[in-house]
């Protein structure tokens, strides 16, 4: 006989976009425990599984606050309704929070102080009139609670409760109207021919719904000498480590909570994130190969975007290979068209390197050290656009992009600078083979003025850098050859170069003025500091705008990354290119 053994929900809290998938464990008329659906047009001895999904409709309908999203709100920010600010961004739980959140509440208001409001009124009839004046980014007038209420939707009423139906699968994805409420889960088995349940129905319920919490959008800052953003003839470029999932736990960040770290919600929230961006090539680190096929790749389709990917070798991760993670990297088909991909896979690189240089005795220590299963995911991308001023207007635009994750321990500092300079020298290779552009991006795990860091900047690494002096199989003797010539230089470090007084000067103040990148791309409670970078080829691209750094003060709020607002450790970069004449050597 087909039973209901047990239900459960993955969170207990429910978030506006993210699916709710319960868990279900069912025994089988043969015996057999699974989590499998058995649905009406695959009955088992003539029954199935009825799944429902109900919404509370309580005449007490909560608002939920912007910084504290399971915590009911109390106050409401004038200065949001009257500049059409999404609603469910003026709500507080406190005075004190309003206070501690103002800096970048501020920011909100600022941003829409150009918008017209051209239906206060029907604004008025939805969330109730308010007194006070305001407007803009100028307001600072709270409503103090009762804050305003949504309307309520009609519902049938059951046992002395009011609840509305919203769903008839085994999952369900909350909407907005459903914040604020309790949701109810129901699955039943039901005889095929009579249609009637068998048994009671095993019901559970969830927190009430929460919005999906949304930071403001980071703008893009100018760089180049007239400080306007003029994207005629330009394209740009996103690097971003996501954190796998398989990484993302409780034991590593603890004080994120537990429904901010599921997957769930996090890939949700990164795909807003990253087409929110609007980048044109998209370089993405720590990628599952299960998401990248079920998920990243099918999502981004939608926007417009080509997928290619590379994923780990399988020497590290034993068992499921679909929970190893890799690179990918999207471009927006009507931006490029695709070339030619070159996969790096550095186990097969150490191999080589062991069977040429290292003594048979040392052959397996060396390689023991050197295979960390990392890759390099090269592409090489035709631009369909025109880039003015380019002396040859007729000239094919080739681009190529290099993305890689340079995983390594810290201690072999030997083997990070080892797979570093492997990479550049195939760089190096391709554009001995081409007049290219060359972008290098990725988490590179390694810190402003480390080798790895040096090298790629500068070119070469001095013999007498300390981290040099971590090569026990001698892998990176003579140190002469640890160079290239390829003309890289950091995109971010162009903030500190700028002179201009207002964001320009603020981005500056996030720079650190000894080796000029960022104070910090990863923001965790146990590190922080800059490991990831896009490097782009001096004397064929020009940087025109930077994605502006996030300030500690905001990421603080939540402790570290992934927070709610941010559902990775590190954070994104964004850089706007212009392609030039290549100066001749």
């Amino acid at each position: 006989m087909l039973s209901v053994l047990r239900v459960h929900l993955p969170s207990e809290i429910p978030i506006v976009g993210c699916e709710i998938t319960p868990y279900v464990l069912v025994r089988r008329p043969d015996g057999n425990v699974s989590n499998d659906d058995v649905p009406e047009s695959a009955p088992l001895n003539g029954r199935h599984m009825r799944f429902r999904w109900y919404r509370s409709q309580s005449d007490k309908k909560l608002t939920i606050c912007s910084v504290h999203p399971t915590v009911q709100a109390t106050i409401q920010c004038l200065g949001c309704v009257k500049a059409k600010i999404p609603i469910n961004k003026s709500y507080h739980c406190s005075p004190r929070c309003f206070s501690d959140s103002w800096q970048h509440h501020r920011a909100l208001h600022d941003r829409a102080s150009s918008a017209v409001n051209e239906s206060g009124a029907e604004d008025e009839e939805l969330f109730g009139k308010v007194s006070g004046s305001g407007s803009g980014g100028q307001s600072t007038s709270l409503i103090h609670g009762p804050v305003p209420s949504f309307p309520a939707a009609s519902a049938e009423r059951s046992g002395g409760e009011s609840w509305f139906e919203v769903g008839r699968s085994r999952s369900y994805t909350p909407t907005t109207d459903d914040i604020g409420h309790v949701l109810k889960f129901e699955c039943v088995v039901v005889d095929v021919e009579t249609k009637n349940s068998v048994g009671a129905a095993n019901t559970v319920f969830t927190a009430r719904v929460i919005p999906a919490p949304s930071p403001a959008p980071r703008r893009m800052i100018p760089v180049n000498d007239s400080m306007q953003l003029n994207t005629v003839g330009s394209f740009n470029v996103l690097s971003y480590n996501i954190l796998a999932d398989s990484n993302a736990t409780s034991e590593l960040y603890g004080y994120c909570p537990t429904w901010a770290l599921s997957w769930p919600y996090r890939r949700q929230n990164l795909l807003r994130e990253i087409v929110g961006y609007h980048a044109d090539i998209v370089c993405l680190q720590e990628v599952q190969n299960d998401h990248f096929e079920e998920f990243f790749a099918p999502e981004l389709d939608k926007h417009g975007y080509q997928a290619l990917y590379k994923k780990k070798t399988s020497e590290v991760y034993g068992g499921n290979s679909r929970a190893v993670d890799g690179c990918a990297t999207f471009f927006r088909k009507d931006r490029f068209s695709h070339v030619k991909k070159y996969e790096v896979e550095f186990n097969k690189a150490a191999q080589s390197l062991t069977d040429a240089v290292i003594s048979a005795n040392q052959k397996k220590g060396a390689l023991n050290r050197l295979i960390k299963d990392n890759v390099a995911l090269i592409v090489v991308l035709e631009a369909k656009f025109t880039n003015h001023g380019a002396d040859n207007p007729g000239k094919r635009q080739l681009i190529c992009v290099a993305n890689t994750h340079v995983n390594v321990p810290h201690d072999c500092k030997d083997v990070k600078l080892w797979q570093v300079h492997t990479l550049l020298k195939g760089l190096e290779k391709i554009a001995a083979s081409a007049d290219i552009p060359m972008l290098v991006c990725g988490d590179f795990n390694s810190t402003p003025n480390s080798a790895p860091h040096t090298l790629l900047s500068i070119g070469k690494v001095d013999p007498a850098h300390p981290d040099l002096a971590v090569d026990p199989y001698g892998i990176l003797r003579p140190n002469s050859k640890l160079s290239h010539n390829l003309v890289l230089v950091s995109a971010y470090s162009s903030f500190a170069r700028t002179k201009g007084i207002g964001p320009q000067a603020e981005q500056r103040r996030r720079v650190d003025p000894m080796s000029n990148e960022p104070l910090f791309t990863k923001y965790t409670r146990d590190y922080i500091g800059t490991v990831d970078y896009i490097f782009y080829t001096a004397d064929s691209l020009t940087v025109e705008a930077l994605l502006e750094l996030l300030d500690e003060e905001s990421l603080m709020k939540e402790t570290a990354l992934p927070s709610p607002e941010w559902s990775s450790d590190h954070v994104a970069l964004r850089a706007e290119f212009r392609c030039t004449q290549r100066s001749r050597r």
